[in-house]
């Protein structure tokens, strides 16, 4: 393999976007970073009775996660400030040192997407998308912004993206991927017409804690467990979203799958046409094959990307997905998180690579990247 071969795209001030990462995890310090985004009511609130998940813990996950705060050792301020919280080192550390043209935002906390208590959770997720306005965007145009919204309540979500939607910055709509009933049910639908009308893709990054184990089998005994069985539930949330008719009603809604893996993405379309022949009377909504739904509403990011023994095998997956269906994601500063560079152990055309590193995500958000 040469050398060339793990060269990330270079950045040129005169040619154009060459590497776009669409998985970045800015995070705060502490809650009181939200206090200039919040109420009075509700910096009260939160201080008096902190936030309510639909879970057995209060201020845990159910696994401790392989590194403190789920981030690499070097990605740690100097001042002790959580990973992912300080824009001086996350532009340093990344953005700089790797080249990155723009960067796509997920704030995955402070939690507010399955906060128990809905107006807290509109106010918190307020807070967070001005706060990635000010703290991000406007100091950083490199980053772009994720707004974020509480699915459970339809009307409120769509209200918050009406509003965003009049600020600069933000290039998708996020909600949990787990939430309390799967989400190609209609209760959700508003929030999809809102995204469409406003050209913003959904970028659908596993999170959420709907109170079930997050295997189909119940709660399992190991991290390692848990942690792999993430994409299972993507492949059920993308299922439903097929199935329920959301790409059949919506067909220029953009769904990017973030966090999840891909290779798992071509068989669910095979498996899904071969039900198809058989309960196609069941769901006369659906015109046309499931796969045909995956293959025109749906991208897939890399990280965590499967990594077969033999490197050819990477590519006969990225054959069937279609290369243009794949996007970079580094999952900085997480411990698992990817280097552009080293991301791919295989060799691809300037086609292949320019299309991952930056035109499959030019052709998902268009101008939401100027």
């Amino acid at each position: 393999m040469s050398s060339s071969t793990l060269q990330a795209p270079v950045r040129s001030e005169d040619a154009g976007i060459k590497l776009v990462d669409c998985d970045i995890h800015p995070t705060v310090r502490s809650m009181k970073d939200l206090h200039p985004y919040l109420s009075s009511r509700w910096r009260e609130h939160l201080d008096s009775f902190g936030q309510r998940f639909r879970q057995a813990f209060v201020s845990s996950t159910a696994f401790p996660k392989a590194t403190p705060a789920l981030a690499r050792r070097d990605a740690w301020p100097e001042d002790g400030s959580p990973p992912g919280s300080d824009l001086a080192l996350m532009q340093r550390q990344h953005l700089d040192a790797n080249g990155i043209d723009r960067g796509m935002l997920f704030p995955l906390f402070p939690r507010a997407l399955d906060e128990r208590n809905i107006d807290c959770a509109h106010a918190v997720c307020r807070a967070i998308n001005d706060w990635q306005v000010a703290e991000w965007i406007e100091p950083e145009p490199r980053l772009k912004g994720t707004i974020t919204v509480m699915a459970e309540d339809a009307e409120g979500a769509v209200a918050e993206i009406e509003r965003c939607a009049k600020m600069k910055g933000f290039a998708q709509v996020a909600l949990v991927t787990r939430p309390i009933e799967p989400l190609g049910r209609k209760r959700y639908w508003p929030i999809y017409e809102a995204a469409a009308h406003h050209g913003f893709p959904l970028g659908l990054h596993n999170s959420g804690n709907n109170g079930h184990a997050v295997t189909g089998g119940g709660a399992p005994s190991f991290y390692f467990e848990e942690h792999q069985a993430v994409s299972m539930s993507l492949h059920a949330m993308v299922t439903s979203f097929i199935i329920e008719g959301v790409p059949e009603r919506l067909p220029d809604l953009k769904i990017v799958v973030v966090e999840g893996g891909f290779a798992w993405a071509a068989p669910l379309g095979w498996r899904m046409d071969g039900l198809f022949d058989r309960f196609r009377g069941e769901v006369p909504h659906l015109k046309m094959k499931p796969s045909e739904y995956l293959r025109r509403n749906f991208w897939w990011t890399t990280q965590p990307m499967e990594e077969p023994e033999k490197p050819e095998h990477l590519r006969q997956l990225l054959d069937w997905m279609g290369w243009d269906r794949i996007v970079f994601a580094s999952d900085y500063p997480h411990w698992d998180s990817d280097d552009p560079r080293h991301a791919f152990k295989i060799r691809m055309s300037e086609a292949e690579r320019q299309g991952i590193f930056a035109g499959n995500a030019q052709a998902i958000y268009g101008d939401l990247l100027a």
